[in-house]
């Protein structure tokens, strides 16, 4: 059987998404920062495609994970660049069960979470779009999570931003009626079908907040 030897470029390339790797700048468009679970890194690249002239659409390099996990990471996250976006969500990692049947981030302490988190990047000066968690289907294969839980985070995380006068991306009430067609089936994850028809909304709400900037006088 042949060997196949990588170059040090192609191991890389096996080992970092594409999702994850940096993107250039053009100087002439607005930078926009997408923060989230495995649900935003699907819809990463159609995001950044239907952007494409409009926004250097960049994302953290890897999975946000729970709100623990963006607390430690923000800075890193951010950067020393100016944004004039920021669109996040977390939410899914938080509400997974333990075996104790707990939840892996309770929701006072995923609410303190938020608001930490959500303080921080509206000190950036970026427009802060908040996307809700998407539906946990019921059954639901892998880690376990419950339908109930996604919704009970939700209202928790819409208080936060409604207290901030951050805008939400409503991905949860997006995706509801059309789970059959765009998620797997009882997963969590969407097909790549489904990732685009969840990009269309977040490029959307992307637009909106800039506009909203552009408005403000932020650029």
């Amino acid at each position: 059987m042949a060997l196949l030897l990588l170059t040090p470029w192609m191991a890389v390339a096996a080992e970092v998404r594409a999702e994850f790797l940096p993107i250039e700048d053009n100087p002439e468009l607005p930078r926009v920062l997408l923060l989230g679970d495995s649900i935003s890194v699907g819809y990463t690249l159609p995001v950044r495609e239907k952007l494409a002239e409009e926004a250097n659409v960049h994302r953290a390099p890897q999975n946000c994970g729970p709100t623990s996990r963006g607390v430690a990471n923000l800075e890193a996250w951010l950067g020393d660049g100016e944004w004039d976006v920021i669109h996040l969500n977390f939410g899914l990692h938080d509400l997974k069960k333990l075996e104790d049947g707990s939840c892996q981030v309770p929701i006072e302490q995923y609410e303190e979470n938020l608001e930490q988190i959500v303080v921080r990047l509206k000190q950036t000066g970026a427009e802060v779009v908040w996307a809700s968690t998407t539906p946990v289907p019921d059954p639901v294969n892998g880690p376990p999570r419950a339908s109930e839980d996604a919704i009970a985070y939700n209202q928790v995380a819409a208080a936060v931003m409604t207290e901030h006068s951050v805008a939400i991306d409503d991905l949860y009430g997006f995706a509801l009626p059309q789970l059959g067609v765009i998620q797997r089936p009882e997963n969590v994850h969407f097909s790549r079908e489904g990732s685009e028809v969840l990009a269309r909304q977040v490029a959307e709400s992307i637009r909106q907040a800039l506009a909203t900037r552009k408005m403000g006088g932020g650029e």
